[in-house]
């Protein structure tokens, strides 16, 4: 039970009813998380079009990538509904199960390439430790490891992005779907 109101998708109207009816038919369903916001509607549309941008435009980091990054963070933030919800999108691409549980229980134990590996450190370590910056630049192990410059911005909006959502997930009580997040289209 969200600790707001919730306006659903059956009893929508105007403008919310629009925005709900094209994320269905765009993402094959509509996310509590987005449902959350509700009583603004138009933070839905920014929401959704900032979660696109940093998530699925053109990067140096793949899609799997930047999945990973956010279960990463969601974990470190407790988040379990992120942590499903974008652990189901990773899944969709790495496709191995017990690769996944560690990912989210003990990544260090992972056999990852060393350049995935150091995204993982940074995700953990600057949602752990936002401070830490200020005593060394966190961005440098990335760099020695080949990431470029858009890379690193891109690494940092995803761990930024998700600290958001996982704050606002955790504040307002959003629960996980009946299908836990499974059924969008990627």
């Amino acid at each position: 039970m969200s600790r707001i109101k919730v306006i659903q998708h059956e009893v929508a109207e105007g403008r919310l009813k629009e925005i709900y009816d094209g994320i269905v038919e765009s993402r094959g369903q509509l996310a509590e998380v987005l449902k959350i916001q509700s009583l603004r509607p138009e933070s839905i549309v920014k929401h959704a079009d900032l979660y696109m941008e940093i998530m699925f435009t053109k990067s140096e980091l793949s899609r799997a990538q930047r999945e990973m990054i956010a279960v990463i963070v969601s974990v470190a933030n407790n988040c379990a509904y992120c942590a499903t919800h974008h652990g189901s999108a990773l899944q969709h691409y790495w496709k191995d199960e017990e690769k996944l549980k560690l990912l989210k229980t003990d990544y260090p134990v992972l056999d990852l390439p060393e350049k995935e590996m150091a995204l993982c450190d940074f995700a953990s370590l600057i949602t752990l430790n936002p401070e830490a910056n200020n005593k060394s630049d966190l961005t440098e192990n990335l760099r020695k490891l080949g990431w470029n410059d858009t890379a690193v911005l891109d690494a940092t909006l995803v761990v930024s992005y998700f600290n958001f959502v996982n704050r606002m997930v955790l504040t307002l009580g959003v629960e996980l779907e009946k299908d836990e997040g499974k059924n969008y289209k990627y």
